[in-house]
């Protein structure tokens, strides 16, 4: 599979449900009207750099080669450049800027080097794009896991990459509803007899760079509650609810801000 081609046709994903959940208005601006974002953030594109980053290590020692950290500095110095370098969609918070994102860049990937386990896992894929089906939803549910590793026992071990501001909670990573989603993908196409352990590896942009490893796993009743979850919501998008919220904390920071702005005051008019 190829998630390119998954994306042609109609389809739900993990972030688009997400969107749905946390404002109707994001969801149908950029799922349903394709609008054009009014801006790109630095931490999204920063966070795509990372992601090649980790996909060509990975890529390297599926063949059984290891990157150096020279080589890592040099492949991040590459891919933040042809992401960001010359561009003015990209809106960088306070007191950053290409520069600084890039030093950043280095900086958290030395701390991913220095603290990333030589372990012995065989790496069965990287960024695996899946697709499967829920009863009751006529579009798939589609997406990539950015890494599918197995250990000695044949444990399955699939890993999603993160950059975050800040430390992740116990609890916002065993209720994580993308890990869920991978889980049940997993179990969907082939792996229901496996053993299945989720893993957030996230670069963590505080002062001082941090790396942490955080594991989980899913039952059958997360996968329950989750199928009522998307069925919820695909019930909802049939139907043509989109409900605005303006509480949420993606809101002051929205890239559809003035696009929503107009559509609401044509809805009061």
């Amino acid at each position: 599979m190829v998630l390119s081609e998954l994306r042609r046709s109609a389809h739900l994903s993990a972030s688009s449900i997400g969107d749905y959940i946390e404002c109707g208005c994001l969801y149908k601006f950029g799922r349903i009207d394709r609008l054009p974002m009014e801006f790109k953030s630095d931490a999204m594109e920063f966070g795509s750099a990372i992601h090649r980053v980790l996909e060509s290590y990975y890529q390297a020692k599926m063949t059984g080669d290891k990157l150096s950290i020279k080589d890592i500095h040099q492949c991040f110095e590459t891919c933040w450049k042809e992401a960001a370098e010359g561009r003015s969609d990209i809106k960088y918070a306070k007191g950053k800027d290409f520069e600084t994102i890039l030093m950043l860049g280095i900086d958290l990937l030395t701390a991913w080097f220095m603290k990333l386990s030589d372990d012995n896992f065989n790496v069965l894929g990287i960024e695996h794009a899946f697709s499967f089906n829920i009863p009751g939803i006529e579009v798939p549910i589609i997406g990539a896991m950015d890494l599918i590793e197995e250990d000695e026992a044949e444990t399955l071990i699939i890993t999603d990459f993160k950059t975050s501001a800040r430390a992740y909670s116990v609890d916002e990573v065993d209720k994580n509803f993308q890990l869920l989603i991978y889980y049940m993908a997993a179990r969907a196409n082939g792996y229901a007899d496996r053993e299945i352990i989720l893993k957030f590896d996230t670069l963590i942009k505080t002062k001082k760079p941090r790396f942490e490893q955080y594991f989980t796993v899913r039952s059958e009743i997360d996968e329950i509650r989750a199928i009522k979850k998307i069925q919820a919501v695909w019930n909802g998008i049939k139907s043509g609810v989109f409900v605005p919220n303006d509480t949420s904390w993606r809101c002051s920071g929205c890239a559809y801000k003035t696009a929503c702005d107009e559509y609401l005051a044509r809805r009061a008019a």
